[in-house]
């Protein structure tokens, strides 16, 4: 075992685990979210933002897949704090979004970097994630003008996602996760 060389890391290696703990602090945010609407007995939020938690889980899964893959070694994080107390419904979702938009904020660097270096595997597969995060902005800028038109009816809000599911379309362009996605 000891003869085994992983690969040096590039500033694009080390964005690239830096992005795992953003992944999994993201979902960890999101299962707060998810049990602060269970508790408020509003099972659609609740369940939009648990399915949302599982999707960021593979997306870091999907990372570590990645450094795996490229003989790099991984180190599994610890995560920040993450809220659990909200004034209203509309409150996480503003949360949610920002935290989207850094994540976006972060693939795009990822992106300059792998570019930089000359890190055509890493440049291609950071593409899959900069078109997800145009995804879930969008879905997450779509719920909030949903909690902003119900003005208050938490009722409305739950409704509409029942009627309509946003942001979840299966993708089967995803690149592979480690241990299987969930």
């Amino acid at each position: 075992m000891g003869s085994m060389k992983k690969n040096p890391r590039s500033k694009f290696y080390e964005l690239l685990q830096a992005q795992i703990r953003n992944e999994f602090h993201a979902s960890q945010q999101y299962v707060a979210v998810a049990v602060w609407y269970d508790g408020k007995d509003l099972p659609q939020l609740a369940g939009h933002f648990y399915r949302q938690a599982l999707e960021e889980r593979n997306h870091a899964m999907a990372l570590v897949q990645y450094l795996l893959d490229t003989d790099h070694h991984v180190e599994i994080p610890d995560v920040p704090q993450v809220r659990n107390d909200f004034a209203d419904i509309r409150e996480p979702v503003a949360l949610a979004l920002a935290q989207e938009q850094e994540v976006q904020a972060d693939f795009v660097q990822l992106a300059k970097v792998a570019r930089d270096e000359d890190d055509f595997t890493g440049s291609e597969f950071v593409q899959w994630f900069l078109k997800e995060q145009v995804e879930e902005i969008a879905s997450m800028k779509r719920l909030l003008n949903v909690i902003d038109m119900a003005k208050g009816n938490v009722f409305d809000v739950e409704q509409f996602l029942f009627r309509e599911p946003v942001g979840e379309e299966a993708d089967s362009t995803m690149p592979p996760v480690a241990g299987g996605k969930l």
